[in-house]
């Protein structure tokens, strides 16, 4: 059921002079709700300008207006979960703080459900289709998403090492080193990542297309990863990552370990624990004084034990929510 907001019109990304407003009531609404993260003008540009097959901005994002004003967006895109068993039509939204509880939250909810119901139509797909997203625990769209059906699928935990002091740098596993990266090894790289993710929980787009976009994010330094090689094999490795305009407004300098993966081969041998600790001596070294993750806290993997071992503890917690998408398959 389409819902009505009065003097609200809901208009398709035009285009990069969308772009500012759009990062601007993203942070507005984490800053008003106590959310530490902060979206950039440059590599919100870049996300928009590398499509995807499953994204595609000028065709999957909106954006809110009252009154000639841009007060909302927000974005769809889909996804085959690793179970085999959905395709998820993950979504995104956010209002200008000013104007909640309006119904503008509801208004962008019932577009999302209506533009999967019709890529559900021309995809027929042969998986259950959901809906689905990520918010903070304890902020005003759990409670709206709650509200109109959607439970907890998953929960996540944002960790922090509010420190980088007293780091312990243990061996590699025996036969393994640590190479600088170089621009022919992204590809390796990238399918060992996505490859190492193929038994958690959720699903990622692993196509080329979504390599480049990592890739040409302007906060995406290949020279801040860890990576370990067993003869050409990639046995593991921590996309290490630094964001300078959320440190500068955080008034922080902090580095996150953006992605830890061990491929299987690898897995038992203490190779995450020796990355993790050669990430934080690295991140040290670039000026950062403490360092954040996120992490699936029921990752297969005991991976939430092994960054309470390395000195992290939880800083706070968000959800994967989902609602069967009424109507299911056509």
């Amino acid at each position: 059921m389409t819902v009505a907001v009065a003097g609200l019109r809901l208009r398709p990304y035009a285009g990069l002079d969308d772009v500012d407003e759009i990062v601007r009531i993203v942070n507005a609404g984490n800053r008003a709700d106590g959310v530490d993260e902060r979206w950039t003008v440059p590599a919100l540009r870049s996300w928009f300008e590398h499509p995807t097959a499953t994204f595609d901005a000028r065709r999957d994002v909106i954006v809110g207006e009252l009154g000639g004003r841009q007060v909302a967006a927000g974005g769809l895109e889909w996804v085959d979960t690793r179970d085999g068993e959905h395709r998820e039509y993950r979504f995104w939204g956010a209002v200008d703080p000013e104007l909640r509880g309006r119904g503008i939250g509801s208004r962008l909810l019932a577009h999302h459900e209506e533009r999967a119901r019709t890529l559900v139509a021309q995809q027929r797909p042969d998986r259950e289709p959901v809906l689905g997203t990520f918010v903070p625990v304890g902020r005003p769209a759990e409670s709206l998403l709650r509200a109109a059906g959607f439970d907890v699928a998953r929960w996540f935990f944002e960790m922090d090492r509010p420190t980088l002091e007293g780091v312990v740098v243990s061996p590699l596993p025996d036969g393994l080193e640590i190479r600088p990266v170089t621009a022919d090894q992204h590809p390796a790289i990238w399918r060992a990542n996505r490859e190492a993710f193929r038994d958690h929980w959720g699903g990622a787009d692993e196509s080329p297309e979504a390599m480049h976009r990592l890739l040409a994010d302007p906060d995406t330094d290949p020279g801040l990863w860890v990576i370990a090689w067993d003869g050409d094999e990639v046995a593991g490795g921590i996309w290490n990552e630094i964001f300078p305009e959320e440190n500068a407004e955080l008034e922080m300098q902090r580095g996150w370990l953006g992605s830890v993966f061990t491929r299987r081969p690898w897995r038992g041998r203490g190779l995450a624990r020796a990355l993790i600790g050669r990430s934080l001596e690295l991140l040290a070294g670039r000026g950062m004084t403490s360092a954040a993750l996120g992490v699936d806290a029921d990752n297969p993997t005991g991976a939430l034990g092994l960054y309470e071992a390395a000195g992290f503890v939880v800083h706070d917690r968000s959800v994967a929510m989902r609602r069967p998408l009424m109507g299911g398959r056509p």
